[in-house]
């Protein structure tokens, strides 16, 4: 059997002066993601300084402290994989390929990733982070009216509530606006790269 022959490449053409421009202006994005990963260093640190404070108080605190602490640290984990699903699929959509194929640690959804599909993983990723919030404040709030939950109110719980159930239906409001988007244009749903 003889191997197929490659396709040719693309024919490049050059852009006009004011295209150009435009075009390359997506490289200003770079600085952006460059802070991004630097504030994903951040929490590292964070989450070491946690797990430290975890460890040296593992003896001295109750069940419901260390199941605080260790919630903080699902929540640094989450917002860390938000930052990594915006470095890398941010990049990948907007400015330019990472030219992954074939290598083993390619994430799985990067090879179908659009500014439609990277907008919906956003809404799931905050909506995680809101649940991770919205159970630290509910255990806390078992609380209320206590010393200990100086920092909650009635007012305050009720409303993360309403925000955290807000940001469901905006993401089930997104998903919903691509799906008849994508009906709309004749794709079967599917994310083109």
């Amino acid at each position: 059997m003889s191997p197929m022959p490659e396709s040719p490449a693309p024919k490049v053409t050059a852009l006009r002066p004011l295209p150009m421009l435009i075009f390359s202006s997506r490289w200003l994005q770079l600085p952006l993601y460059i802070g991004l990963i630097i504030a994903q260093g951040v929490y590292v640190v964070l989450f070491l300084k946690e797990l430290w404070h975890l460890i040296g108080h593992s003896f001295d605190f109750s069940e419901q402290q260390i199941m605080l602490v260790v919630l903080g640290l699902i929540d640094v984990v989450m917002i860390s994989n938000l930052l990594v699903m915006v470095i890398v699929g941010g990049y990948e959509t907007f400015v330019s390929r990472l030219n992954l194929k074939g290598h083993p640690d390619e994430p799985e959804w990067l090879g179908h990733v659009n500014a439609s599909v990277l907008k919906i993983k956003l809404a799931m990723a905050i909506i995680g982070i809101s649940s991770i919030h919205l159970l630290r404040t509910f255990i806390a709030a078992g609380n209320l009216g206590t010393e200990r939950a100086m920092s909650y109110t009635q007012t305050g719980v009720m409303w993360q509530t309403i925000i955290h159930v807000v940001f469901i239906f905006s993401a089930i409001g997104i998903a919903l606006a691509d799906r008849i988007a994508n009906e709309g244009n004749g794709s079967n749903g599917e994310a083109r790269h």
